[in-house]
């Protein structure tokens, strides 16, 4: 069989999208008796299960603690995911497609959550900065590829 004919029959579909899970705390309601001037931390992380030959399992996880003052204002734990069918797919390309492009289509959805949950909760918007997950993962490429010539040398 040739490359081209290999290539055609690749498969890469979004079949599902979902919130795996969310969580919205506030740990205290003098936070709304203060001036708001907040202060947040961010974490955010990725995961991948493969659940049967071509169905994959993308999650995208974010943690946001804001403090004001300090005190902590609100704390929202979202994991966004999606089971995405690929197929026929170079195993050298697989970890590029569950690292960075299947986040790249999650990041949207969890940035909606996000805002939709800390907006309910009565704190002005709190729209996530865009992310260039392509960067980041060929960064973390390169962080590996050091550490593992160093841990060599």
């Amino acid at each position: 069989m040739s490359e081209e004919q290999q290539a055609a029959q690749s498969q890469l579909a979004l079949e599902r999208i979902y919130v795996k899970d969310a969580s919205f705390e506030v740990p205290g309601a003098k936070v709304f008796t203060k001036e708001w001037q907040p202060e947040l931390g961010i974490n955010l992380s990725s995961a991948a299960e493969q659940l049967d030959p071509t169905h994959y399992e993308v999650a995208l996880k974010v943690v946001v603690t804001a403090t004001n003052g300090d005190e902590t204002a609100f704390i929202v734990d979202v994991t966004q995911a999606g089971i995405f069918l690929i197929e026929n797919v170079e195993q050298e390309r697989l970890p590029y497609i569950l690292g960075a492009y299947c986040p790249n289509i999650l990041f949207p959805f969890l940035r909606e959550a996000v805002n939709d949950l800390v907006s309910k909760g009565s704190f002005p918007q709190l729209l996530l900065s865009p992310i260039n997950f392509d960067a980041e993962f060929e960064a973390n490429i390169q962080r590996l590829q050091q550490a593992d010539a160093e841990g060599q040398a």
